[in-house]
């Protein structure tokens, strides 16, 4: 294992027994180097991809001047169907290292993501939504001939339909003004500081992603020590955010010019403490508690009488955890969207236990239970 220039441990080989490398940014092709991380071993993938411009000849601006544009050998193929083998490749790799419960993330334009979306599709990943990077400052469309090219995809797909994927809705909504996040997300592109420039002043990687949009992505659909990997790592962007955010990385990328830059950024990174990176948390990320547990407490009792705050129903508790009503049975649930004539009823926040002669909601309850469970 060696350190980092400021003494922390980074990167760490490879075993022969396929251990996971965890903070390390692998050299090598995406495809041959996915196939060695151990199978389901990662929490989550962000994916930026080539984009196969197709670009006809250089691109100038008015003045005649040459537009730095993605002309890299890494973005040239040959044909769309050596596109799609090669991103069925590393696809299926990716899909080997998730685990069951992962999700994978995967940015694109108009020129590549809808054949990638589709290839998702056929190899079994379930499409959770597409999210479209707007951008602030878009470069402009020179020839004027088509609309500005203002925002990018990426896709969010689980696993499997039937994976228990991360998502911190409550955290993003808490921090988005107590309002839904939606599934436009508006960020400038990569400038200033944190844009890598090599000797010459020059842009070190023509597709740099700002770190604002990779923290948005891994606050969304990971949490603090959870392992992303990064298939196309470029100057380190997933990395270094990783770093911030406590999140493992593992970065595979096959310019070593572009891997020694990430290194070299990633080090620089000050990890936040435990505090800032906590993320908020509602119900729904609770453990789950079974009415039948307020009975085995001792905090409800069978034969015990459960009412509305208005006291227009009642039911009784019933040794099982059902209630009894009416010729009603069932949960708690079923039996109070019964009685209201409603296709379905949240019994927690609807039945009521008396206590000290006052009506006390049994999520109250269910609370007390909850709070021993996390002691």
């Amino acid at each position: 294992m060696s350190s980092s220039r400021n003494g922390t441990a980074l990167r760490r080989p490879v075993s022969e027994t396929g251990s996971l490398p965890l903070d390390t940014v692998l050299n090598g092709e995406c495809v041959s180097r996915l196939a060695t991380l151990p199978p389901g071993s990662v929490d989550m993938v962000f994916a930026d991809p080539p984009y196969n411009l197709q670009l006809g000849g250089d691109l100038t601006r008015p003045d005649q001047s040459r537009v730095d544009a993605v002309d890299d050998d890494w973005d040239q193929f040959e044909s769309f169907s050596a596109y799609d083998e090669f991103t069925r490749a590393w696809l299926l790799g990716c899909r080997r290292a998730l685990k069951k419960d992962g999700t994978l993330w995967v940015i694109g334009s108009y020129h590549n993501i809808f054949r990638v979306g589709a290839i998702l599709q056929d190899l079994g990943f379930w499409i959770l939504n597409d999210v479209v990077w707007r951008k602030s400052n878009p470069m402009p469309n020179f020839r004027g001939r088509r609309f500005q090219n203002a925002h990018e995809t990426m896709i969010w797909a689980s696993r499997s339909k039937e994976a228990r994927y991360t998502f911190n809705y409550d955290a993003l909504k808490a921090g988005n003004d107590d309002l839904q996040m939606r599934s436009d997300w508006l960020f400038p592109l990569c400038t200033g500081a944190e844009r890598l420039k090599d000797e010459a002043g020059d842009k070190l990687h023509p597709t740099q992603k700002p770190e604002a949009l990779l923290a948005r992505v891994m606050m969304a659909a990971s949490k603090p020590g959870d392992v992303v990997l990064d298939p196309f790592f470029g100057t380190g962007t997933t990395g270094a955010v990783a770093r911030r955010l406590r999140r493992h990385f593992i970065g595979i990328e096959r310019d070593p010019g572009y891997a020694e830059a990430a290194r070299a950024r990633i080090d620089a990174v000050e990890p936040l403490d435990d505090v800032s990176v906590a993320l908020m948390k509602g119900k729904r990320a609770e453990p789950r508690v079974a009415f039948s547990t307020l009975i085995d407490a001792g905090l409800v009792r069978a034969g015990e009488t459960l009412s509305d705050k208005a006291a227009r129903f009642t039911a009784t508790v019933r040794v099982d955890g059902t209630l009894s009503c009416a010729g009603h049975e069932g949960s708690i649930h079923k039996v109070g969207a019964l009685l209201q004539g409603q296709e379905s009823c949240n019994g927690w926040t609807f039945w009521h236990v008396l206590r000290e002669g006052k009506p006390l909601l049994i999520d109250a309850l269910r609370s007390e239970i909850r709070k021993t469970l996390a002691a």
